[in-house]
């Protein structure tokens, strides 16, 4: 299969960078997949699972909050607030994350505390099912 260059990039760390068989990025219209010899774009991440295979390897998750992605002359960036493989993800702390969050959205002090409760609610919901997926 041929292959992409991609670089996986958060704001505190590099969580990919090398050759890339697929990717799969959560985007605000769906999923959205890219293999090799794609036509340039720019697109929003959001948050969600990321899924990208390495040449020969089996797929490989992530759970990411926004971000950008640019693709361009078979070279994929993608600029994330935050990635986390399944292992890194403390699902206890997630759990209360989301707990904080669904009770920040019942408070409704301002739409702006409620869109930042509700992008912390999505977080922490992908960070879950991205723990789940790889427990299974």
């Amino acid at each position: 299969m041929n292959s992409f260059k991609v670089h996986i990039l958060a704001a505190d760390k590099v969580l990919y960078e090398g050759e890339c068989e697929s990717l799969i990025v959560p985007t605000p219209w769906g999923q959205y997949g890219i293999l090799a010899h794609h036509c340039d774009a720019i697109c929003a991440i959001v948050a969600g699972r990321l899924t990208y295979r390495v040449p020969g390897g089996k797929n490989q998750f992530a759970a990411v909050s926004d971000g950008l992605m640019k693709i361009e002359d078979n070279d994929v960036l993608i600029l994330l607030d935050t990635a986390e493989h399944p292992e890194d993800i403390d699902i206890n702390k997630v759990r209360l994350a989301a707990d904080e969050a669904r009770e920040a959205m019942l408070q409704r002090r301002s739409m702006r505390e409620y869109k930042e409760a509700q992008a912390a609610l999505a977080r922490a919901v992908s960070r879950m099912d991205v723990h789940k997926k790889h427990n299974e």
